[in-house]
């Protein structure tokens, strides 16, 4: 992948502006004067974000790995909507406008219309979960997120018998530079069999190591699939379907050889042009990013999680179903 041994600096249009800071201090004190433990859109953008409000739950789901710094996971990022260098969502981070924030809720449930985020936040208790992430492109890290279950969020909506699969959008916005040069056909889509989303592993989050979701790790709230290559998290989502039929899927509509709908972390499944069977992950502080890498691992089946969720793909050929 291009720049992929490049770590750069922060550029000055990450600094955030005076006024932005101030208005994100009062809404944190809004929120903490609220009693709301969960996330209030104010566009973090770098290593410096701000603590989340109230008490994080930690939880079993949980592993003795070595975290990948803050540092380095919100510095190496794939977000085409910021650009495709591994660099360009820190750098262009602050063009993401996530205030104000809502998410639209369609399809075969009874429950749809427009949430602001508020009104998807406010029932949910926020949790810690450390989760493997595996990217197909061969590295990994190890991070805490912040969030709840996705199976929690999608209830409160009531799906119908019809909705065998959920599909999620990213945010489009014009003024991100991947968005203008149309790097992928927007609005990015991917999506889950409904049995996958009501899976307790998966997990919407908010935040990561305690602090607000920075924008280029896909703020204000984003999906996580640990068992699934990192494409399948989608990023600052904005839509919400339940449907019967398979959703379209943006790497699978781009490079359907290449690309299949499950994504499950799978050493014995090569991608057409490189091996699955070995990883290398994130680890420590930036000091540039050859320090970051540990030498490489064995990738596992499923990212480790199999004992939980192989039961969901039994009697499935998982070379044709990739």
């Amino acid at each position: 992948m291009r720049d992929w041994m490049k770590l750069a600096g922060i550029s000055p249009d990450e600094i955030t502006d005076k006024a932005v800071f101030e208005k994100r201090r009062q809404l944190m004190r809004a929120s903490v004067a609220a009693g709301v433990g969960g996330f209030i859109g104010g566009g973090v953008t770098s290593a410096s974000a701000a603590p989340l409000s109230g008490d994080i739950i930690k939880t079993d789901w949980t592993t003795d790995e070595e975290h990948t710094s803050f540092d380095a996971a919100t510095s190496y990022n794939n977000f085409y909507e910021l650009g495709t260098a591994k660099e360009d969502p820190k750098r262009h981070a602050r063009r993401l406008k996530t205030e104000p924030w809502s998410v639209r809720v369609e399809g075969a449930c009874e429950k749809p219309g427009t949430y602001t985020l508020e009104d998807i936040l406010k029932p949910h208790a926020i949790e810690e979960r450390v989760y493997r992430l595996r990217c197909v492109e061969a590295w990994s890290m190890v991070i805490p997120w912040n969030g709840f279950a996705l199976a929690d969020l999608l209830k409160r909506f009531e799906p119908t018998s019809a909705a065998k699969y959920v599909a999620f959008e990213t945010v489009v916005q014009d003024d991100l530079p991947g968005v203008r040069r149309n790097v992928l056909d927007w609005p990015y889509r991917e999506g889950l069999r409904i049995d996958e989303a009501m899976h307790p592993l998966s997990f919407m989050a908010i935040g990561m190591y305690g602090e607000h979701m920075p924008n280029q790790n896909g703020a204000p709230i984003r999906l996580v699939v640990p068992w699934k290559y990192g494409y399948k998290s989608i990023k600052s989502v904005v839509t919400i379907r339940f449907q019967e039929e398979t959703p379209e899927t943006s790497w699978n509509l781009s490079q359907p050889s290449e690309y299949g709908f499950f994504s499950n972390v799978n050493p014995d499944r090569s991608h057409p042009r490189w091996s699955q069977a070995k990883e290398r992950r994130l680890a420590g502080d930036s000091g540039g990013l050859s320090a970051l890498f540990t030498p490489k691992i064995d990738t596992r089946f499923m990212n480790g999680y199999a004992e939980e969720v192989a039961g969901l793909y039994a009697g499935m050929d998982l070379q044709k179903f990739h």
